[in-house]
């Protein structure tokens, strides 16, 4: 179905509001005030595509680019706590305990493990616990390239093709792992051509226009919810800049020239490409651009203030979560 008016607006402010936090995030990064940022700077029609018309108890297996950010604001969850948690203060939905982990089972977020691949094999236990219970959810498992190479991917796609449960996979496919270029690590042109191999449909999409991305979510949350089982999306986009917690710009072991990645930056910004779209479906304006805008920097200081005036833990909260009195974790 098309995107009426006020759908292409929700999909454009998402997208500018994710970019204006991760500048913000980036800079607190530089600034030592958080201690980690995976930026999603260059991937925002990705996020803002995939997650801006879900329901509420859909679960998320977050990826480590924007530790969340974009589900949570996508679908209107706990931006305050999540931030507060990237400050490590007691107002985080962790407690401030672990320094970005996003946990809100309200709102379909059920927990995060610091390791890549894990959210494969949590999303067939949480995909098994949909399908048993009849839910009608789906669980959107969202992950980088770089992380199809572990084998819990194959592992994964081959369950729940067999038991037909409602996964999105969601490949965000920026051509890089930390430094490895994914045509060094990975064969063929496409890493959708991995579904067929268990019976999976599949499709790739340009990443960097949100239109594209969300259809082929809506089809593939479609397909879930009806018990079709699962299906993967591979969305071809663009990092913009470094791995994360400021490691330097390389290839291999060799720097990128800084003239690539401002190509890149100045012809692939998925923000103003879809800026310019809307300008010409004359959805937006000169005057809707500032509004949003100013909407956007006003939330990141109402957030950045949140988080800075929150209280820091308290070490006792240790002993409360993950210690007994003898001292053995629960």
């Amino acid at each position: 179905m098309e995107l009426n008016k006020d759908q292409l607006l929700l999909i454009y402010t998402n997208m500018v509001r994710l970019r204006k936090i991760d500048v913000h995030m980036y800079k607190c990064l530089n600034e030592r005030t958080i201690v980690m940022w995976h930026s999603l700077q260059g991937q925002e029609a990705v996020e803002a595509g995939a997650f801006s018309f879900l329901r509420k108890d859909d679960i998320t297996a977050i990826s480590h680019r924007g530790h969340g950010l974009g589900p949570v604001l996508c679908k209107n969850a706990d931006l305050k706590g999540l931030f507060a948690e990237s400050y490590g203060k007691a107002t985080g939905q962790t407690l401030g305990m672990t320094g970005w982990h996003v946990c809100d089972p309200e709102n379909g977020f059920l927990g995060y493990c610091g390791l890549l691949g894990l959210c494969f094999s949590l999303s067939i236990g949480w995909g098994l616990a949909a399908k048993k219970n009849n839910t009608g959810q789906v669980v959107m498992c969202t992950f980088g390239d770089g992380t199809t190479g572990r084998g819990t991917f194959q592992e994964s796609m081959n369950m729940a093709s067999l038991w037909k449960l409602p996964i999105v996979y969601l490949c965000a496919n920026n051509g890089m792992g930390v430094f490895m270029p994914i045509e060094d690590a990975y064969p063929k042109a496409d890493i959708a051509d991995m579904g067929a191999a268990f019976d999976i449909p599949s499709v790739v999409v340009d990443g960097q226009d949100p239109i594209a991305v969300h259809e082929a979510v809506q089809t593939a949350v479609e397909r879930g919810r009806s018990g079709q089982g699962p299906t993967l999306i591979e969305a071809k986009t663009c990092r913009f800049l470094d791995h994360g917690t400021n490691l330097p710009m390389i290839r291999h072991a060799t720097f990128i020239p800084k003239e690539e990645t401002e190509s890149m930056i100045q012809n692939r910004d998925p923000i103003k490409l879809f800026r310019e779209e809307l300008t010409k479906r004359k959805v937006l304006n000169a005057a809707e651009i500032k509004r949003i805008d100013d909407m956007a920097y006003a939330e990141v200081k109402e957030l950045h203030k949140y988080a800075s005036e929150s209280p820091l833990p308290d070490p006792k909260i240790l002993e409360e979560f993950l210690y007994t009195e003898r001292g053995a974790i629960r």
